[in-house]
């Protein structure tokens, strides 16, 4: 990872994740402390952090653990809430497909929500030679690697500090607040924006779906409705000769 450092694109990546690493380091936090309000052992929730890596499958889990319910409904649950990850999955690993299945691994398991949009941002197109290959894979490691130590980090001190912080403080809407942190970087421009309102306007509509089905509906439907506005962006925006006033010849 030193070496990776020296690289202009490693050092643009991570520049480019900054905005989002308070975020990432709060909600950390807040899902560590969770993970002690639960009644997990120190060891349980470091264990879960280092292996699980994905906030949103923990809280989801957690009362399922508290509850004892079957494994398999704990693993079904996690699954569902995280299905969003293959479609992000299919967005980025044709590029990725040509390594040897441990880098591939790797890569996967560091890669979180906000690095997929930013890496599309950064490479819309596959690489056509070696030295682009190159280039995005170190961009890639940017954006992800530092993620994973911020999300640690937090993760870690919101376990240790688990007990310290009462109940009433409100974590569900502290980790509401980070989750904002994260997402608010992605509105930056019209699909974005678009997406994200319309996520949020069926996630809430299909709340009460069993299974959280809802996250995953809304999901699908928001990312589908950035990509036709990305894609249809022209036709949306009028043309700078099309409010030009016609001319007498």
């Amino acid at each position: 990872m030193l070496k990776d450092w020296h690289s202009a694109l490693y050092r643009e990546g991570f520049k480019a994740s900054a905005p989002s690493l308070f975020g990432m380091a709060a909600w950390g936090m807040v899902v560590g402390v969770a993970m002690i309000k639960a009644g997990l052992t120190l060891p349980q929730a470091l264990g879960m952090t280092l292996l699980v890596f994905a906030g949103s499958a923990q809280l989801a889990a957690l009362p399922l653990i508290v509850a004892n319910a079957p494994i398999w409904v704990i693993f079904a649950t996690a699954l569902i809430v995280n299905l969003r990850f293959l479609i992000m999955s299919a967005l980025i690993a044709p590029r990725f497909a040509h390594l040897a299945w441990p880098k591939r691994i790797m890569l996967g398991f560091l890669t979180g929500d906000i690095s997929v949009p930013l890496f599309m941002q950064r490479f819309p197109a596959m690489w056509q030679n070696a030295t682009e290959e190159r280039d995005q894979v170190l961009y890639l490691k940017g954006l992800i690697i530092p993620n994973w130590f911020v999300w640690q980090a937090g993760s870690i001190l919101g376990i240790l500090a688990g007990s310290q912080v009462p109940m009433h403080w409100g974590l569900g809407f502290a980790g509401t607040l980070a989750i904002l942190c994260i997402l608010l970087p992605m509105m930056r421009n019209r699909p974005g924006f678009v997406g994200v309102v319309v996520a949020g306007v069926v996630a809430v509509a299909a709340h009460a779906m069993p299974y959280k089905l809802g996250l995953l509906l809304a999901v699908l439907i928001g990312m589908a409705v950035a990509m036709w506005v990305e894609e249809h962006s022209e036709l949306l925006t009028p043309s700078i000769d099309s409010k030009q006033e016609p001319r007498d010849e």
